[in-house]
């Protein structure tokens, strides 16, 4: 008991947790945006909107995170002058969340995807049937019930978000969990034990309550037909 609390002292061990909880929340919205724009484009009329969605999700789902983190510091920001701020932790910090997003939306219009298949085809007639345009029947009457239908998948997508957002270390964020770890192991390898259980347990701790409230919320919106 005496090595945690002295690793707690030492070391800000929460607010490295802190940090990753910001990087997923906002990369959480920002994929969420885009994962919706890009379902839309893939049950598009227009062939060339799907032919350029599908490129997108395909290449973004095949590709390692750890690429595009590294990217997103030595080609955006280093080669493409990509920059957010003067101050280089938050400039790091929001090349991280633009990696951890365009990463996570892929897996975003997949999840809200498997939701549309859900809708019957029916709905999408009546729509039309009504005058309804694309974009109505998209927005007013198919991706309110993706959602409600896509609601486990979108819950695991946000679980492996927050365990994504440890390898913001490579994009250079030296405040997140995994690079406060690697610092504690390097100099505290005598109580090597004790800080795995720490952030083991830390993120036990933030990822049950998301699988419990995502369960709740599938079996409270399920649409029953």
């Amino acid at each position: 008991m005496n090595g945690f609390l002295e690793l707690f002292g030492q070391y800000d061990v929460p607010g490295a947790f802190l940090v990753n909880i910001e990087l997923t929340l906002w990369s959480a919205l920002f994929s969420m945006i885009l994962g919706v724009i890009l379902v839309v484009m893939r049950i598009s009329p227009i062939s060339s909107l799907r032919a350029v969605a599908g490129a997108y999700v395909e290449l973004f789902k095949n590709l390692p995170l750890t690429i595009i983190m590294v990217f997103m510091v030595l080609g955006a920001y280093a080669q493409l002058k990509l920059t957010f701020s003067n101050t280089f932790a938050t400039n790091f910090f929001w090349l991280a969340v633009m990696g951890l997003s365009l990463y996570t939306a892929a897996f975003v219009c997949e999840s809200l995807r498997s939701g549309i298949n859900t809708v019957p085809l029916g709905q999408a007639e009546a729509a039309r049937a009504l005058g309804l345009g694309f974009m109505q029947s998209a927005t007013e009457i198919i991706l309110p019930q993706a959602f409600r239908g896509s609601v486990a998948p979108l819950g695991n997508t946000l679980i492996a978000l927050l365990k994504n957002s440890t390898v913001a270390a490579a994009a250079s964020v030296s405040t997140e969990t995994s690079s406060l770890m690697s610092q504690m192991i390097e100099f505290r390898p005598d109580v090597i034990i004790q800080i795995f259980l720490i952030f083991a347990f830390g993120y036990v701790i933030l990822i049950i309550p998301i699988g419990m409230l995502t369960t709740y919320l599938s079996n409270k919106l399920a649409v029953r037909r």
